[in-house]
């Protein structure tokens, strides 16, 4: 599947506009973290762009459904473990290979740091700090949807100390601030 197939799929099976965004910031995560890895940046951020296409037409069963029209369009059997690996609660995948425990680690996370964006006066990620994540990390009614558990779990995956990876996925979505549209008025 190429990155325009993988997009058009997203867009069928995604309506809402936010969906659609939080999708594009993990796969510019992801593509970040591959090519900080050595890894196949187009595989991480295609597992970026996948991960939760299926959501909002079938929360019920996400991400069961999407993998199996995955793996009927073929996709590679580690993009689609590592999208299982993101719902482990539900799939019993853990994710124990490099892709899923990134995936795991940055999916939470760009959503929390996109919430942060939407805050600030510049409404921009080019002048957002770490420390204004955290603090807003310790507010629990703050963005409330994200799983704090799972963003300490995914730091703990990938070897980095919270702060280290809130910095390296602000720096990914400021990579890409424009065609994410966090670049706000700067």
């Amino acid at each position: 599947m190429t990155r325009d197939e993988a997009l058009a799929l997203m867009h069928e099976h995604t309506p809402s506009e936010s969906l659609r965004k939080h999708m594009l910031s993990v796969e510019s995560a992801m593509r970040f973290f591959a090519e900080r890895g050595g890894y196949d940046a187009e595989k991480w951020g295609m597992a970026g762009l996948l991960h939760d296409f299926d959501y909002e037409q079938h929360p019920d069963e996400h991400p069961l459904w999407g993998l199996d029209l995955l793996r009927e369009k073929g996709v590679d059997e580690e993009i689609l473990d590592a999208i299982a690996a993101h719902y482990p609660g539900k799939t019993g995948v853990e994710p124990d290979r490099p892709l899923a425990r990134a995936l795991f680690a940055v999916d939470e996370l760009s959503g929390l740091i996109t919430a942060c964006v939407y805050v600030r006066p510049s409404k921009s990620v080019l002048d957002l700090e770490s420390s204004s994540v955290m603090k807003k990390f310790k507010t629990a009614n703050f963005a409330a949807g994200v799983n704090r558990d799972d963003v300490r779990r995914g730091a703990e995956l990938l070897d980095l100390e919270l702060k280290e990876l809130i910095d390296l996925v602000i720096q990914a979505l400021q990579r890409d601030a424009d065609a994410l549209d966090l670049r706000g008025s700067l």
